[in-house]
């Protein structure tokens, strides 16, 4: 139990998906303009992550590298995997909870091509954890992206009526504060 404490802890802060590893920057900078529609992509990526996490880990286990040794194909199956995840989250959203779904427009196709995603799962396969284990770093993972992504959006609505020189106006200012929320997460590096 500690070590399952220990992956979800270390994926979710000291090895940020977003802000230590640099995987996910797309839709962390582009939906993150308020936290309602950053906290529906969080959602959406904690949904999509964990059971990517757990579909790729049983198929890497039982046929990949079960007997028939396949395990240069795993980049490719994974991709397929999270994208007929994404597809479900997509057809999900649009029936059940539209304005979310206007809300996050392109950005919802692009989990498919997400980084974060695909990285979870060939991290897992490198770090040889078994299927439990790849679970819960995919929910450390996918928390740890909604806790950044969100407290960008957060920054990001209180920023917008200051008074911020021109030059650093709209993107300057998101890479900035995204870059001192890094070194803040850079913080939680010796803890484990």
């Amino acid at each position: 139990m500690k070590e399952l404490i220990l992956i979800a802890f270390g994926a979710a802060l000291v090895n940020n998906v977003v802000l230590s590893q640099f995987l996910g920057l797309c839709p962390f900078l582009g939906v993150s303009k308020n936290v309602k529609t950053s906290a529906g992509m969080g959602g959406a990526v904690i949904f999509v992550m964990v059971i990517a996490s757990f579909v790729t880990g049983l198929i890497y286990k039982w046929i990949l590298s079960g007997g028939l040794h396949l395990e240069f194909l795993q980049t490719i199956v994974f991709i397929l995997v999270i994208a007929a995840l994404v597809q479900f989250v997509e057809m999900f959203l649009k029936k059940a909870v539209p304005p979310l779904y206007e809300a996050l427009g392109v950005y919802l196709p692009l989990i498919t091509t997400n980084c974060a995603v695909l990285g979870v799962a060939l991290t897992s396969v490198q770090k040889s954890y078994n299927i439990l284990e790849s679970v819960v770093n995919g929910i450390g993972t996918s928390l740890g992206f909604t806790i950044a992504i969100v407290m960008l959006a957060g920054i990001r609505e209180r920023i917008e009526n200051n008074d911020i020189p021109y030059s650093f106006k709209g993107s300057p200012i998101v890479l900035i504060t995204s870059g001192l929320m890094a070194i803040a997460f850079f913080g939680f590096s010796g803890l484990i």
